[in-house]
């Protein structure tokens, strides 16, 4: 980050602006408060890390005008113990934290990297809101990776066709509206879609439910029923979890698909059907196929066209989009008239980031709900996440160093210990702080540390900060 320091005491206002260096920003020093005055009104940094007392100009003034010239940057003050109450009020007026002096370099570079992450997650966010406002209306596919842009294509591609699709992907990642946009985006837009869960009917009736029936044809079936296939004449059939249809009802699904009449139960009479089949499954259909629990003859009627899915864990960059999404959708309005979208912590955020959603797309919508309800009309935080996406929360950095280290900034000396464990634990505590920094993102950490992805990885699992393996999303 571009940081601007202010301390009058040369000897800290260099030790402080050596450590920010190495880690990674970009430091302009000044002496006292009036000579910051010039900087503050004709650059906008991102940061500014300023004592209280200073000759000319003190803190608070200062604060007071990076609020008003550059309302977007993050202001730190230093202070003396006695001015704490000093400090919590300038909080107040828009400070963004307060270190008392004395102070370690770890907690300093933990503040730098907590706001780091913050800015980066504003960034994100902004991005997301401005990409989704200018999202066409039609494009209900929310994502611009490569792997939806793509999704996206093969959508217009194969709509137009009336062949018959099969859609594949893990559970929530949006299989059934896929069904629907291609439906949507065909020449049958103006006929019926009509959608079946094949999991969700018992094998005796998942027929009556497909294909109709007369009365009287069984027990219970009082009046006739026409059936989803007739229902949807004309336009599309989405039988989502198609796996899960039992075998005597895929003969006479094959039997449709090949002859385009369907024979109500209870009536030995065929009905003529224009109707394109759209499936979908989680499962893989060819072990299905291989274990006889699926019609291979079936399988190649259902799968003249394909999409498949991507999981959200491999979806890289979509996240931001996805959460801005979900939470425009807790939009409140203010007595004013003002629309106030929910807002997220950085901690909240990062832990997001970090999980790994096996419910994928449907479980991240589920958790923003869960978390914007319990927030109410406050920030969303960690403790408002499911249990399970807050558990993955990247861990702040390690306070062995801050208690063990040498480097305090009161001018008076420290324990010291071997270098070799001060090197080690240093190491180990920046590995976790460039990790929070990208909220769990090891790619990103990599490139931030100026390392390779296998050097980081080496080094992640000999300090035993979290599991190493490489993942393919990453």
């Amino acid at each position: 980050m571009d940081i601007l320091l202010i301390d009058d005491e040369p000897e800290l206002r260099q030790a402080l602006a050596e450590v920010l260096k190495d880690a990674g920003h970009a430091i302009t020093e000044v002496g006292d408060g009036q000579a910051a005055v010039g900087p503050i009104s004709t650059k906008s940094f991102d940061v500014i890390l300023s004592d209280v007392r200073l000759p000319g100009v003190d803190g608070l003034k200062l604060l007071r005008l990076a609020r008003k010239e550059s309302p977007l940057t993050d202001f730190i003050l230093m202070t003396a113990f006695a001015e704490v109450d000093e400090a919590v009020a300038a909080l107040k007026e828009g400070a963004s934290d307060y270190l008392t002096k004395p102070f370690d370099i770890e907690e300093l570079l933990h503040l730098v990297a907590r706001l780091d992450s913050t800015r980066s997650m504003r960034r994100e966010l902004t991005e997301a809101r401005r990409a989704l406002s200018a999202r066409p209306e039609h494009n209900k596919l929310i994502g611009h990776s490569a792997q939806m842009t793509k999704i996206r294509a093969r959508i217009n591609m194969i709509a137009p066709s009336d062949a018959a699709t099969l859609i594949l992907g893990e559970s929530g990642t949006g299989k059934e509206l896929v069904a629907r946009m291609i439906h949507e985006h065909s020449p049958r837009a103006a006929k019926p879609f009509v959608a079946v869960n094949c999991a969700a009917f018992p094998d005796t009736l998942i027929e009556a439910e497909l294909f109709g029936f007369e009365r009287g044809a069984f027990t219970g079936a009082v009046k006739k029923r026409e059936g989803r296939f007739r229902a949807a004449d004309g336009g599309t059939l989405f039988l989502d979890e198609i796996a899960e249809l039992p075998l005597p009802a895929q003969a006479k699904l094959l039997r449709v698909l090949q002859d385009g009449t369907v024979e109500p139960l209870g009536t030995d009479q065929s009905v003529k059907v224009d109707v394109r089949i759209v499936s979908a499954t989680h499962r893989n259909l060819r072990e299905h196929v291989a274990q006889g629990l699926f019609r291979e003859d079936l399988f190649y009627r259902i799968n003249v066209l394909d999409v498949s899915l991507p999981p959200l864990r491999d979806r890289d960059g979509d996240l931001p989009l996805l959460i801005e999404f979900f939470l425009q959708g807790f939009t409140k309005t203010d007595a004013a008239g003002n629309k106030l979208v929910p807002t997220i912590s950085t901690d909240a955020y990062a832990a997001l980031s970090a999980y790994r959603f096996p419910g994928n797309v449907r479980e991240l919508g589920h958790a923003i709900e869960h978390a914007a309800v319990l927030a109410g009309h406050g920030d969303i935080t960690l403790d408002h996440l499911p249990a399970a996406i807050a558990e993955e929360a990247p861990s702040g950095p390690t306070s062995t160093l801050a208690s063990m280290s040498a480097m305090t900034l009161d001018g008076a000396p420290a324990a010291v210990v071997p270098l070799s464990i001060a090197v080690r634990e240093f190491e180990k505590g920046h590995l976790r702080r460039a990790l929070a920094a990208t909220g769990g993102k090891r790619v990103k950490a990599a490139e931030m540390l100026g390392i390779s992805r296998k050097s980081l990885w080496e080094k992640l699992r000999m300090y035993d900060v979290e599991d190493a393996t490489p993942k393919s999303e990453e």
